[in-house]
């Protein structure tokens, strides 16, 4: 690739290993200015390793990288600063005590006559760069008092404003809210309308197909695929990352069975007017549908006592059940795998063990004592059968990839019985071929008579995934589809249409 002579940034036979294992294995690619390049691959395909060797956080084991024609030094990250290099890392270099001004500033601070810095004008400076890219915040606001979204578009200011002409993000939207994805996606589009190169990580089909020029694709350290975006399909570039087909990633359903799990009557959430009235079989996966505020989340939260019910009635097994919080929902047999699971799924500063058991630590501990011995064996069998990947259950669930802690979150569960199991956007943050995996715990799950309800916001997810979905829109059921209608031509189509509130035909049973 040393033919692209108007590359800004240029790699050349890239190499490096970590302890003897390669981690990238000849990576030569070329950016040009003004444009958007999406790199995809699974974790551990080495993403983030090329990132960092480019920006010179790393030195590679051989090859070079060249900005404008010109080789950095290997493993400077300040000579690649000085060459308009700059990286905006998952876990942002921000400082929370200081200002917007102070972050953006920092270490090249305006200076008056008498080398005082001119905060006057440091300040005045970042309102029209805030101005510039569309955030309404104060220039004085405390950094760590704003949302992540919008620290992370202040961290692209400071690059752009400090003389980068090529920014690397590394999963930008992995933290992010839902709204702020937009938000930060039109002001990638903003900066390659003004000639700067764009280069990140992303596990989202969507966010490719919304802002890429070109896509990269890793696979094992190799470079498998460098396309025009315009000239690959998604299945072109989910199969380059797995290397297998992309209707290979779902399995086989298992028949659900014909007895009724869960009977759910005029239930009703707080803040939403519309009752729910549906059901759920033994070993069936109900798929919940919808757009951001349909009440997915809401009424996974308010069957795992997490959130308030109005009124209304749940039935389990046969059985009216009384669900006032969330150690009810535990005792009754309900199990919740939440959307942000380094939030609320897991602690991450904690070891394996410690997270699998939290959720039933009575069923480990005798007189305040823990029965060490029963714990960690019912722990090991539940993260066998989840196939869990680590190097034993003492290491911290934040150094796992984000697969490998989903897992931890899903397989502490099965430390028992599970009646109904509460899934919540259960593949967010997780490469392709994890998935693959997970799909296939979900399945297996559901066979042993299980009952699961997912919410997903992945249309492929909720099409292939479930027995049947509901369709959900301000709180309210408006659709339900068969496993047979989920697979017709225009299923996602018909979907977005329900969720949307737009009249297409008479919602299905009615």
């Amino acid at each position: 690739m040393s033919d692209h002579v108007s590359a800004v940034v240029e790699t050349r036979g890239i190499t490096k290993s970590f302890g003897g294992v390669p981690v990238l294995k000849g990576i030569s690619l070329a950016l040009e200015p003004g444009t958007i390049t999406a790199i995809a691959g699974e974790n551990g395909a080495g993403k983030s390793t090329l990132m960092k060797i480019i920006t010179g956080l790393y030195a590679p084991d051989s090859g070079t990288v060249l900005v404008d024609g010109e080789e950095l030094e290997a493993g400077n990250p300040l000579d690649a600063i000085g060459h308009g290099i700059a990286i905006v890392p998952q876990e942002l270099a921000s400082i929370p005590e200081l200002t917007v001004a102070e972050n953006i500033f920092l270490g090249r601070e305006p200076r008056g006559a008498l080398g005082l810095i001119d905060r006057g004008k440091m300040f005045g400076t970042t309102r029209e760069y805030l101005e510039e890219f569309g955030l309404d915040i104060p220039a004085r606001a405390r950094m760590g008092a704003l949302p992540v979204g919008v620290r992370q578009i202040i961290e692209i200011i400071k690059a752009t404003h400090g003389g980068a002409k090529a920014i690397f993000l590394d999963e930008p939207t992995s933290a992010i809210a839902k709204q702020e994805v937009a938000t930060l996606l039109d002001t990638l589009r903003s900066l390659r309308a003004q000639g700067v190169s764009l280069f990140f990580t992303t596990h989202k089909m969507e966010e490719i197909r919304a802002v890429a020029d070109r896509v990269v694709v890793l696979r094992d350290g190799a470079l498998i695929v460098d396309s025009a975006l315009a000239d690959i399909t998604d299945e072109g570039i989910v199969t380059a990352m797995i290397g297998r087909k992309l209707e290979d990633l779902f399995p086989d359903l298992p028949p659900a069975h014909q007895s009724l799990a869960l009977e759910v009557s005029g239930l009703r959430l707080l803040g939403f007017e519309s009752q729910l009235d549906f059901t759920v079989r033994h070993g069936e996966i109900l798929g919940l549908a919808g757009l951001v505020g349909a009440g997915r989340t809401e009424l996974l939260e308010a069957l795992f006592g997490v959130r308030k019910v109005v009124e209304g009635t749940v039935v389990l097994n046969g059985e009216p059940v009384q669900i006032h919080n969330t150690r009810a929902a535990i005792n009754a047999g309900f199990a919740l795998v939440p959307e942000d699971r380094k939030v609320s799924g897991a602690v991450m500063q904690m070891n394996i063990l410690d997270n699998a058991s939290l959720p039933r630590i009575g069923n480990y501990s005798a007189g305040g004592l823990i029965k060490a011995g029963a714990r960690r064996s019912a722990v090991e069998e539940a993260m066998t059968k989840v196939a869990l990947r680590s190097r034993g259950l003492s290491q911290e669930v934040g150094t796992l990839s984000g697969g490998n802690q989903q897992k931890v979150v899903l397989g502490r569960w099965l430390t028992d019985k599970v009646e109904v199991l509460l899934l919540d956007e259960p593949t967010r943050g997780v490469d392709v071929g994890a998935r693959r995996e997970i799909y296939e715990l979900i399945t297996k799950i559901a066979d042993t008579g299980t009952a699961v309800i997912m919410a997903s916001s992945d249309m492929p997810e909720i099409l292939s995934l479930s027995h049947r979905a509901l369709v959900l829109a301000k709180g309210s059921i408006v659709a339900e589809l068969s496993h047979e209608e989920m697979q017709q031509p225009d299923a996602q189509d018909r979907i977005f249409r329900y969720a949307s509130a737009q009249a297409l035909a008479p919602i299905h049973g009615e």
